[in-house]
């Protein structure tokens, strides 16, 4: 049966932590090559475009952000998906950054996003991430937040693919490079 398990899973170490570091937006609709880990899909080594360059547009993240993936699987249809919700908190409130989180809104691109263990996931391979909620906020108080919460929702067939360039890296920013993109911040 194609459904069996092939490994067992050992106690990780306590050596992880928490948290988003940055995340990189590209484009939904630019039309990228992915590279798998061989025979590997859940591994993805390179995106790279059929232009000469992709940008990925650097999106640096500091307090409450977060990548959750919900399975949703059902017997009685014979279904799974996965539901891939970012949680987004930016701090800071500018017209320019009005004018780009309104094209975020509009549009429903692909998403690197990079924890602190310099893991990458990518959200929305397939169709794209939408901004399902959001709030842009002044605050009440002086230490409450000024600037946006943003959800945006991916609905995949996998969940979101590891992506591990050949070459080792050290930053986010050398990763999304290794990955064949042109960061810009």
């Amino acid at each position: 049966m194609a459904c069996d398990l092939s490994r067992g899973r050992s106690l990780e170490c306590k050596d992880s932590v928490g948290g988003l570091q940055d995340v990189y937006f590209v484009n939904f609709g630019t039309d990228l090559t992915i590279t798998y880990d061989g025979s590997d899909t859940d591994v993805i080594t390179e995106m790279v475009a059929s232009a000469d360059t992709v940008s990925a547009y650097k999106y640096e993240l500091k307090g409450t952000n977060s990548l959750d993936q919900n399975i949703n699987t059902s017997r009685e249809n014979g279904t799974t998906f996965w539901e891939q919700v970012l949680n987004l908190q930016l701090t800071g409130l500018t017209k320019e950054d009005h004018k780009e989180l309104k094209l975020l809104c509009y549009g429903r691109p692909h998403v690197i996003v990079v924890d602190h263990n310099l893991n990458a996931f990518v959200v929305g391979l397939e169709h794209g991430a939408d901004v399902t909620a959001g709030t842009i906020v002044t605050g009440a108080a002086m230490g409450d937040l000024s600037g946006y919460t943003l959800t945006l929702t991916a609905n995949e067939v996998n969940p979101a693919n590891f992506a591990i360039p050949a070459t080792s890296y050290t930053t986010p920013d050398t990763l999304m490079q290794e990955l064949g993109f042109t960061v810009v911040s």
